[in-house]
């Protein structure tokens, strides 16, 4: 997006003729947008001391939660009905007057909402557990480590979870992690390893080399590996690799089994707006997923071994219960106990929401909300007069900006977030002068903000403010108008519970 070649793209008016020209505009209305009264009633019902105002905040925030749609409390509100007026037999039970499917079928039905979003088949999609728990069962069946090959390679500054469930699964087997754990670090002055790196890194440790599990986009920076080609590489090494989509699925445009992905993990409640703590997915492909029963019985392996559990058994011979295990072919032969349907309930609420367009679609506004994000960014002065475009030199020196931007910045190297770095000391001025403001994003101490505008929801318009705020909220912190004390971001993210670090 070359928006330096037009004259006014630094202006309010550009941004809303650019949601005005939007074809997903009308998705925003599928979305409850929390007001800035909202955000600062201390109580869940608004009260006659309530802020008449019903501005939207500014919520850019979808990398870490999505927001609830619309539909999602008639959908749960249905689900909790059948359940009370049908009981066990809502297990079998449809109704005339809902949408939802029965109890027993709701995770087949989200699945095949899901596969079209990650490019899969339906088979290789399951909706089960969450994030980490799916990463173990998933190492558990990959992970087969011999005396020759043994190591598993992942980056330096993995999510801790997936760096200690990685771990866990090295110690599992009795290997040690100081010499089973190969750590992909990004060169000297680079917050980012270059793809040619990680197929360096891997190059070196072919020979050792049993497993790669790396992550789609990474949850600090927001780079975009290029699953594609690191995929390729590791299979004509004879290596299986694994990804954690975390950051990546509803956010861009997979194509898992094009890409010859072997295996990977998600979680639903960022960009897929499942709620908080929803259940995940993953995705196992069809060259792994198949079962023969036959060659069982003769003594060889049928099936990809795994840690197994009746929901992941055969459905016509589940309720036999003569203890043979006959797993479903596919990715729903790893299901383990049965899911939750009413978390099911609400991630399907969100997907008929995407039903209504396509990833292509949203990766391509979110292309454009993320360029333009970073062309007002890095402007020189903002905002400008109306009257007056920047400069040709409008593009300022990072020294003379209080932030830099820590995300690549080829649009084909991240997903919608960008990750600014702020000077030392700013952070937790401006996170209260946002806060302040009726924005809500996320930090990552020390110094982090980390932006993420939602195709689905967010708007250019809703870019433009923001950089003007953040902006604003910079000087003001700089020249020692605003501490941060009291503010929900910066003190929750400081909280003896957990903050911030323990959102992925």
């Amino acid at each position: 997006m070359q928006y330096q070649e037009e004259n006014d793209a630094h202006t309010k008016e550009h941004a809303e003729r650019l949601d005005a020209q939007d074809p997903l505009t009308q998705l925003r209305n599928e979305f409850i947008i929390p007001t800035k009264s909202d955000l600062k009633r201390k109580t869940l019902t608004k009260t006659s001391n309530d802020d008449i105002s019903e501005e939207p905040c500014i919520y850019l925030c979808g990398n870490s939660l999505g927001l609830q749609p619309r539909r999602t409390v008639d959908r749960v509100n249905s689900h909790l009905l059948a359940w009370a007026t049908k009981g066990v037999l809502g297990h079998f039970t449809v109704h005339e007057d809902s949408s939802l499917p029965a109890f027993l079928h709701v995770d087949d039905v989200a699945a095949e909402q899901m596969a079209p979003i990650v490019g899969a088949s339906r088979s290789e999609v399951a909706i089960m557990e969450t994030l980490t728990a799916n990463l173990h069962f998933l190492m558990a069946s990959f992970y087969r480590p011999t005396k020759e090959k043994y190591q598993i390679i992942l980056e330096g500054k993995a999510f801790p979870s997936d760096h200690y469930a990685v771990e866990s699964q090295v110690r599992h087997h009795g290997l040690d992690p100081a010499s089973a754990m190969i750590l992909i670090t990004p060169s000297p002055g680079s917050s980012t390893p270059t793809t040619s790196e990680v197929l360096q890194t891997v190059e070196t440790h072919a020979a050792t080399t049993a497993l790669i599990m790396l992550p789609g986009i990474q949850y600090y920076t927001g780079q975009y590996l290029d699953i594609k080609t690191i995929t390729a590489y590791a299979h004509s090494k004879g290596i299986l690799i694994g990804w954690d989509l975390a950051h990546a699925v509803g956010n861009i445009d997979v194509q898992l089994h094009d890409w010859n992905v072997d295996f990977a993990a998600w979680c639903n409640y960022k960009y897929l707006n499942a709620g908080p703590g929803a259940i995940g997915g993953l995705f196992v492909h069809s060259m792994h997923g198949q079962v023969d029963m036959d060659a069982e019985s003769r003594g060889e392996r049928g099936f990809q071994p795994r840690l197994s559990g009746w929901w992941g058994g055969d459905k016509a011979t589940r309720f036999n219960m003569d203890n043979h295990f006959v797993p479903i072919p596919g990715a729903a032969g790893y299901q383990v106990g049965n899911p939750s349907a009413l978390a099911l309930t609400a991630l399907t609420a969100s997907l008929e929401v995407f039903a209504m367009t396509s990833m292509s679609a949203i990766r391509t506004k979110s292309l454009s909300l993320t360029s333009y994000l970073e062309y007002l960014l890095l402007l020189e002065s903002f905002p400008v007069s109306s009257s007056s475009a920047p400069s040709s030199t409008s593009k300022a020196l990072a020294s003379e900006l209080p932030y830099s931007i820590i995300t690549p910045s080829s649009p084909d190297e991240r997903g919608a977030q960008l990750s600014i770095k702020l000077l030392p000391g700013l952070l937790e001025g401006v996170m209260a002068e946002l806060e302040e403001q009726g924005v809500v994003v996320d930090e990552r101490q020390p110094d982090v903000v980390r932006v993420a505008p939602a195709p689905l929801y967010n708007t250019h318009g809703e870019v433009w403010e923001f950089v003007k705020i953040l902006r604003e909220a910079c000087e003001r912190v700089r020249g020692g108008k605003v501490t941060g004390r009291g503010s929900v971001m910066v003190e929750g993210g400081k909280s003896e519970k957990g903050g911030w670090s323990e959102i992925k």
